[in-house]
């Protein structure tokens, strides 16, 4: 699968505190819509019938040998009813977390394939309710192993759930099977991304493990482990459009709350004094003038001893022997003038 595996990296880290309440919210709602939607007994019993005869034609009859062989051997049996009723619960979040901490790069992808796979698993379970092998009339060949082995596990008589809450669940949820289907997108991540040859190796066994499993226990055909697997490929297919269309709508949100908050605050003047004026003659603190414009350098300018010439006769010196303009012609002697 891979549209849903080798994505390339997007320079962002996922972070746990946003990411455990989105997935503790999607497995809430297919928690909740997997018991709502429990449909018509008679419907479901129709359905795995139904299932069963196509299988017969197909000359599909896996599920009766490994029942037997489960019921007849409680060293099979009894480790076959742990597994159905736990490892889904306890691999699928570890190659979650497995992929969050050394994977970040395509766990995203990861984490949507698998949401969309368990959504569309709702979607199967609301339209084709279906009974499975080990709730059909006992006419037709099954025995329900975890009703059988119930004395050794947590399990009641009714289900894989604890003692006593066999009510809570949908027991008619057997189209697609999910056990198979996450156990194949666990497979996948560790064939794809594991470098340990066991782990590697792991992968392939884990999903196969599962199928027989989930037959030889008497809770799927096998035609509902082939769409758990079809389930899985669907939910890597639409992978990418789900990740494009989050970020565009993430990208809409986070403008528009832009847009707001900008809106909301009040509007600076680029200009220093925010569009204030001197008046005429008014000067700014600590504003420095020219010469020209001194009030000193006006009166000076006016006097009529003021030396505005360049020739021999101008004096230039500030000390104190300096005289300028009519005042040292006033004091020199007749013959000089």
């Amino acid at each position: 699968m891979p549209h849903a595996t080798a994505l390339p990296a997007t320079g962002h880290r996922p972070r746990w505190w946003t990411e455990l309440p989105l997935i503790a919210v999607v497995y809430g709602l297919y928690s909740v819509g997997r018991l709502l939607v429990r449909g018509d007994v008679s419907m479901a019993v129709d359905n795995g019938l139904a299932i069963l005869r196509f299988e017969q034609a197909l000359y599909l009859n896996a599920e009766h040998p490994l029942n037997r062989l489960f019921t007849s051997t409680p060293s099979l049996g009894i480790p076959a009813d742990f597994a159905y009723a736990s490892l889904h619960y306890l691999v699928t979040p570890a190659i979650l977390i497995w992929m969050f901490r050394r994977r970040s790069a395509a766990y995203r992808a990861a984490r949507v394939w698998l949401m969309n796979s368990t959504l569309l698993g709702l979607i199967g379970f609301t339209l084709v309710p279906t009974c499975p092998p080990r709730l059909l009339d006992a006419s037709h060949g099954f025995v329900d192993t975890m009703a059988q082995y119930s004395a050794y596990g947590w399990w009641g008589a009714g289900a894989s759930a604890p003692r006593g809450l066999s009510g809570m669940t949908n027991q008619y949820a057997a189209m697609p099977s999910l056990h198979v289907g996450w156990s194949l997108w666990c497979g996948i991540l560790l064939w794809r991304h594991a470098r340990h040859p066991l782990l590697r190796a792991a992968g392939i066994a884990y999903p196969l493990i599962t199928t027989v499993i989930v037959m030889g226990t008497a809770n799927h055909y096998f035609l509902d482990a082939v769409a758990g697997a079809a389930v899985m490929g669907l939910g890597a297919l639409l992978t990418r459009p789900v990740m494009r269309l989050a970020d565009r709508v993430k990208g809409r949100l986070g403008t528009a709350f832009a847009t707001v908050r900008t809106a909301s605050e009040p509007v600076k003047s680029p200009i220093v004094s925010a569009g204030c004026k001197t008046s005429a003659g008014e000067r700014i603190p600590g504003q420095r003038t020219s010469s020209a414009d001194s009030p000193d350098a006006a009166a000076d300018g006016a006097g009529p001893g003021r030396a505005t010439g360049a020739g021999p006769g101008r004096a230039t010196g500030a000390g104190p022997g300096a005289t300028t303009g009519a005042s040292a012609d006033d004091d020199a002697p007749a013959a000089a003038r």
